[in-house]
This record gives structure tokens, C-alpha cells and sequence, in this order.
């Protein structure tokens, strides 16, 4: 089990440390939601964890596999919607320029990814849009 310590600074922001490793993290409410948009939102947040697991799990698969992806790098898009304000889309776009391993390889990998915790934790109505360039 993972704990997070966080605590409410003001002015719209907060304050996360990852009780384990003593990692800090600073949110900030966006400029478009009266905050001064200096770090992370917490929807931000969201949607950066969803890019970085679909990368890490493939990481993992691509570890059992045997094949390196150290050269690749991902985009995440957040597209929020007004009524009620929530994330709308989350959108990751992978990039591999010099792809590694054959095309099952790959394909496995790319389902890897599509299955990773957080992108099954997430609402249903959040669409999920990820892209594989290689």
C-alpha cells in the first residue's frame, strides 16, 4: 500500500509528499480556474499519470520480452469540458523513432499499455485516446 502525506498551502495550492521515497510534489489551480497555473493541476496530475503508466507498463512488458525502449517519448493532452468541469479526453501520443524487437513484439507491447492500471481505473465516460507512432 502506497501513502501520500499532502497538506493545503493557500492560495490554491497543495503540497504531496510519497510517504516512501520523501518525493514532494506541488499542485497549483490553473490560471482558468482562478489559480496562478505555476504547477501541475490536480487534472493535469491525471492525466500525466495515465501517459506515464500506458509508458511504464509497456516498459515492464517490454523488460519480459527482451526488447529496449529507453529511446521512447510520449505527449499527453488533457482537454477538459465545461458542464460540470471535468477532463474530457486524455490524449497520449508515443513516439518510438527507432523502434526495437519484431511487430508481435510491438503489437504486445502496444496491448500492454492499452491494459495499464490506470487507464482501467478511470471513468468509462473519459475518453482515452492513445496513439502509437512506430
Amino acid at each position: 500500500m502506497t501513502t501520500i502525506s499532502s497538506k493545503y498551502l493557500g492560495t490554491l495550492r497543495t503540497e504531496s509528499t510519497h510517504d516512501q521515497s520523501g518525493t514532494t510534489l506541488v499542485t497549483d489551480a490553473p490560471k482558468d480556474n482562478r489559480g496562478k497555473g505555476e504547477s501541475f493541476s490536480p487534472t493535469d496530475l491525471a492525466a500525466t499519470a495515465l501517459g506515464t503508466c500506458i509508458v511504464t507498463t509497456m516498459a515492464i512488458r517490454a523488460n519480459d520480452l527482451g526488447v529496449a525502449v529507453e529511446n521512447m517519448t510520449f505527449k499527453t493532452e488533457k482537454i477538459m469540458a465545461a458542464n460540470p468541469r471535468r477532463i474530457e479526453t486524455i490524449r497520449v501520443h508515443i513516439e518510438w523513432e527507432t523502434p526495437q524487437g519484431t511487430e508481435e513484439q510491438r503489437e504486445k507491447l502496444k496491448a500492454a499499455g492499452l491494459s495499464c492500471p490506470v487507464g482501467l481505473s478511470l471513468h468509462p465516460n473519459l475518453k482515452q485516446d492513445v496513439t502509437f507512432n512506430f
